[in-house]
């Protein structure tokens, strides 16, 4: 077994001790393996298997080929996990946050932008109970893909111009309604 191999199957045991944890202290949350990390209002926290995660990280690539990949030392944080193995206790602190914080749903597109940063601000507060080190870049990264997200709803197909929405959640272009397009 190589290294790499032999730091994420010790990190899979730390996980699954941590979802445990989390299992025992939040009976009132349904937490269950699933595809990708996500809460289902009101109650449930579907999380991804940790070894599949790892393979999908984002932030992980460049630390993998500095590191384990090319056969050097393995980085870990100031509580002895592997980088991945704390982002992924960060990403399912985050998805707590959603249930503690009782998201149910939103009507506009900035309701969810907003509630997602409420859920991160919501998983630094528990990064201190459960010592996770809490990482703004990565943060920031998560809540970026949300700005996007934001950006190209808000984007009219037509003309291109940002779009406002409505209370209601439709969308409406100043540009086309103003020209007729």
């Amino acid at each position: 077994m190589d290294e790499w191999s032999a730091v994420n199957k010790r990190n899979m045991m730390d996980v699954s001790n941590f979802i445990e944890q989390l299992k025992v202290e939040y009976k009132k949350i349904k937490f269950c393996e699933g595809k990708k990390f996500k809460f289902r209002p009101p109650r449930t926290i579907i999380y991804e298997n940790f070894l599949t995660w790892v393979e999908g990280v984002e932030v992980g690539v460049e630390y993998k080929k500095s590191g384990a990949e090319c056969g050097m030392d393995v980085a870990y944080d100031q509580f002895g996990r592997s980088i991945e193995q704390n982002y992924y206790m960060l990403t399912m602190l985050h998805e707590l946050g959603h249930a503690l914080l009782e998201h149910i749903n939103y009507n506009v597109d900035l309701e969810r932008v907003k509630m997602e940063r409420a859920a991160w601000e919501k998983a630094k507060e528990l990064c201190i109970i459960y010592n996770v080190q809490y990482d703004e870049e990565f943060v920031e990264m998560k809540m970026d893909s949300y700005r996007d997200w934001l950006h190209m709803r808000s984007k009219c197909p037509k003309c291109g111009l940002t779009r406002f929405q409505s209370e209601n959640g439709k969308y409406v272009c100043p540009g086309c309604e103003m020209w007729g397009n």
